[in-house]
């Protein structure tokens, strides 16, 4: 597959897979005693970063800067999570959600990678 199509299939695949997961979060009731506009300024804001994956993948020549971004919107979760799953601090569910960032964040790394510098 060639560089372009495989990053907008990766981006606007990625987008589509975050707002059809995070979007019920938003619904879920939170915990007693939680700090409820901390979960929902981290979904919010993990939902505009589904816009902008749709963005990129949109034109990955143009916004091919803003990939570097993305691999690290990515990491910012899936590394923290998947330590504390390791210690046994989390549940299965929520580091299985890591892992399938970590596996987008070297899509994402590799569609930078292959798309030209211009």
């Amino acid at each position: 597959m060639e560089p372009v199509q495989f990053a907008r299939r990766v981006f606007r695949g990625a987008a589509l897979y975050g707002a059809i997961a995070l979007t019920p979060l938003l619904f879920q009731p939170t915990p007693a005693g939680a700090r409820v506009e901390i979960n929902l300024g981290f979904i919010g804001l993990a939902l505009v970063f589904q816009g902008v994956f749709w963005i990129i993948g949109g034109d990955p020549l143009r916004y091919r800067a803003l990939m570097p971004i993305a691999v690290l919107e990515k990491l910012i979760f899936a590394v923290p999570a998947l330590m504390l799953f390791a210690l046994g601090r989390l549940g299965g569910a929520v580091a299985g959600v890591a892992a399938a960032d970590a596996v987008l964040a070297v899509a994402f790394l590799i569609a930078w990678r292959r798309i030209p510098a211009g």
